[in-house]
């Protein structure tokens, strides 16, 4: 007689547990699901297609309404920028003792105002001794690059903010670089 039929039920074939974990397979896709979901969801939001979907993106129409705060009034108008020119800079870099590296620099400067295009003038000298100054101590290695002409830039800038207070200088515009 079987050992079903001897506890009187139906046979039932019962298969030993080895240790594997059921459904490892829907838990992983149980986690993975949302993670899937999450990446999709940044990078339609990133490339822009999300934004329009929701409603919060730009529109197609241009909206014409102003609100009386937003309206440019006479006093609020946007001034044309004031630029003084620079005499051309010629200095020598600071080359550690191997052949003469020169620089030539032919640069403008942006005024915040057109009131302090005559204190800019009166003090072109120390501006450019300062930028003299300034430059025979830079290495040639250090204007490498877009990096280098930002950092002489801003270099300049604060220089120039120095010498010409109280008049403020809003950006160095170089028309030349030249390094020989």
């Amino acid at each position: 007689m079987s050992s079903a039929a001897a506890h009187g039920g139906a046979a039932t074939d019962v298969v030993p547990d080895d240790g594997k974990k059921r459904g490892g397979k829907k838990k992983l896709i149980l986690l993975a699901l949302p993670v899937l979901l999450a990446v999709a969801g940044a990078a339609l939001w990133f490339t822009g297609i999300l934004p329009p979907l929701l409603g919060m993106g730009k529109s197609d129409k241009p909206t014409t309404e102003m609100h009386p705060a937003d309206q440019p009034t006479e006093a609020a108008a946007v001034k044309p920028p004031v630029f003084v020119d620079l005499p051309d800079i010629v200095a020598n870099l600071n080359s550690g003792g191997r052949r003469p590296v020169f620089v030539k620099i032919h640069a403008r400067v942006e005024l915040a105002k057109s009131d302090d295009q005559a204190a800019v003038q009166a003090a072109m000298p120390r501006l450019l001794d300062l930028f003299q100054t300034y430059l025979r101590e830079m290495r040639p290695e250090e204007l490498r690059g877009s990096a280098g002409t930002w950092r002489l830039r801003e270099e300049l800038i604060s220089r120039a903010n120095i010498a010409a207070a109280p008049a403020r200088v809003t950006d160095v515009l170089f028309t030349e670089i030249l390094i020989q």
